[in-house]
């Protein structure tokens, strides 16, 4: 069964007083555009997480978010350097004195000055990524299973146009005979106004340059790569492997066997069944630019 290159997922899981949201979404690209948006804290897994997306993903314009929220009221305090405080407002006070200025502001002063308040770096313990782990694991899985049912319908809607091909094509089997005796009517008045009524037609000559006429609107190979190509489609479709591309490939050479088919109809009717067939065709390839 195919797959959508659109897909969404989302899994949100606790640890502690943090709660963590990992959300997958894509669209269709040709490649793999992977933009990921971490907390700073979880920056040295950015490259384990690529290469995960990499192996599950495959194709699509990707964006993979991590977010974490903390429980109202849970705020890591930030750290005093005490001794440089004291330094610097000892500092502060003595220059102030010197020149007479007031000092009871010093301490704000000191409290703005670098390397005073600092904060703890942060980071996480196993325990909490092996829950941002999982997290991951349940979201991709979320966005596969939302990948495999577009990838349902595309494939039904894509089999719907390419049997509408083949009903086309038995018309046109069906219309093909009809083309020799407007053919032979056709060339003989054309004959005959070009010689005029009265003149002598060898019959063994005009059949022979009909059969070699006719012969040059044959289209009897291209109906047979026609029926192979559209069969070929449609048990592409039922492989597990990822087949937009193949697809892609097959629909090509089922629009040459449909263009050759025009070029040498000849004839009213299975030139309308001929453009039927390329307006379905157009819709197939507009469906696999969504197919991974």
């Amino acid at each position: 069964m195919i797959k959508s290159m659109t897909g969404y997922g989302i899994a949100t899981l606790d640890f502690g007083n943090t709660k963590y949201t990992v959300e997958i979404k894509s669209l269709n690209s040709k490649f793999l555009e992977l933009s990921l948006r971490l907390p700073k804290v979880f920056s040295d897994k950015e490259f384990q997480l690529r290469t995960e997306c990499n192996k599950q993903i495959e194709r699509g314009k990707v964006n993979l978010s991590i977010t974490a929220e903390q429980q109202a009221g849970v705020v890591k305090a930030a750290g005093i350097d005490t001794v440089l405080l004291r330094n610097y407002y000892e500092q502060l006070k003595a220059v102030s004195i010197e020149l007479g200025e007031p000092t009871n502001n010093l301490m704000q002063l000191a409290l703005g000055l670098p390397e005073v308040v600092k904060y703890d770096e942060e980071t996480i313990s196993e325990d909490e990524w092996k829950v941002v782990e999982k997290s991951f694991i349940q979201a991709v899985a979320a966005f596969q299973k939302f990948r495999s049912d577009e990838g349902g319908v595309l494939e039904q809607d894509l089999k719907y146009r390419i049997n509408i091909i083949l009903e086309n094509l038995k018309l046109v089997e069906i219309e093909e005979p009809k083309r020799v005796p407007v053919i032979r009517e056709r060339l003989n008045t054309f004959l005959q106004e070009a010689a005029g009524r009265e003149a002598i037609i060898d019959q063994n000559r005009f059949e022979q340059e009909l059969i070699y006429y006719i012969d040059k609107l044959d289209i009897t190979e291209e109906k047979i790569r026609l029926k192979t190509h559209c069969d070929y489609f449609v048990e592409t479709l039922k492989n597990a492997d990822a087949n937009g591309k193949k697809l892609g490939f097959i629909a090509q050479e089922i629009g040459r066997e449909v263009n050759t088919l025009g070029s040498k109809a000849n004839d009213a009717n299975m030139q309308k069944l001929v453009v039927g067939m390329k307006e379905e065709l157009e819709k197939i390839k507009e469906q696999l630019l969504n197919v991974l």
